[in-house]
């Protein structure tokens, strides 16, 4: 067997293809499949998405990887410090979908505050009896406070798309180095986890998963939110402890969740299906057709680069 680019997926776009083609031989076998298990050990190049961890036993069985490439932003399902160890590189997909995912964080807000799935459910179900004064009402946004937990590119284009809205913006980073931010359309302080969990109307999470943020917003720290606040998480799951929001919405202290990513994703928690006041999303933050073409690029052309040393 010949195998120097072992993939999970087709990727969007000819990004893939024109890497096969340059770096002969290129095998798109599903993630743990025999195929898949059978060209690792092989495999001078990987490539795999965000739903599918790599393990250090994984990474010890493909002796000849060069390289490792994941059409992602987030790293939290690679063995760095493993590959670090061995001096190979990990390529990811950062910078082309900040627009893309903070649009969707964006999308979830306004779908929770303006109650969108529950007025569509209305129409679609034929209750829709006509207009009403009391019909389906949700909170404004203008004047409120939004806090963003991450000061980086996705945090800061989320911030500008809340500033258009009225809200005033403020931000959290795992630096906790004070001072301000300056997202392109202002400035907004960089305040600790407490103070600014106690301020935000609107919680919005543009943060990684990593040991620092793992469990962040546990049941304690959604405590110190403002009674009816929104919470929304398009970074990764881990970050939110699920039970205790869940457990907030049905007492009615969180106004809404927003969610486009999980704990376990794929695999989602039922108890997610009951609960009120929620827009759950299929892990969508950086679905445009543009965008996943970009991160195929971008993966492949850093694999290339490695491949062509």
């Amino acid at each position: 067997m010949s195998t120097r680019i072992l993939s999970t997926s087709p990727l969007v776009g000819p990004a893939l293809a024109a890497l096969g083609a340059r770096f002969p031989d290129l095998c798109i076998a599903p993630y743990r499949s025999p195929a898949w298990l059978a060209a690792l050990p092989v495999a001078e190049a990987l490539v795999v998405i965000v739903s599918e961890p790599i393990t250090e036993a994984d990474l010890a069985a493909a002796t000849a990887l060069q390289v490792l490439g994941t059409c992602s932003v987030g790293v939290n399902h690679l063995p760095l410090a493993a590959c670090q160890a061995r001096g190979i590189p990990v390529v990811n997909t950062p910078g082309v979908l900040t627009d893309a995912t903070a649009d969707l964080a964006l999308a979830l807000l306004l779908a929770l505050t303006r109650r969108l799935a529950e007025g569509e459910a209305l129409v679609r179900t034929g209750g829709w009896a006509g207009w009403a004064p009391d019909q389906l009402l949700g909170p404004r946004l203008a004047g409120r406070t939004c806090g963003i937990l991450g000061s980086g590119p996705i945090g800061q284009a989320f911030a500008r798309r809340v500033s258009a809205l009225g809200m005033t913006p403020l931000f959290w980073d795992r630096e906790g180095s004070g001072g301000v931010v300056d997202f392109g359309a202002g400035q907004a302080p960089r305040l600790p986890l407490q103070a600014l969990l106690a301020q935000s109307f609107v919680l919005s999470v543009h943060c990684p998963l990593t040991d620092q943020t793992r469990g962040l917003l546990d049941r304690a720290a959604l405590g110190y939110l403002p009674p009816g606040a929104v919470l929304i998480n398009t970074a990764r799951g881990g970050i939110l402890d699920e039970p205790a929001a869940m457990d907030l919405l049905h007492a009615g202290r969180l106004g809404g969740v927003g969610l486009d990513v999980y704990q376990n994703e794929p695999h989602l928690d039922p108890r997610w299906l009951d609960a009120p006041r929620t827009v759950l999303l299929p892990h969508l933050g950086s679905a445009t057709l543009e965008t996943r073409e970009a991160m195929s690029h971008l993966v492949c052309d850093g694999i290339a680069a490695v491949l062509a040393r």
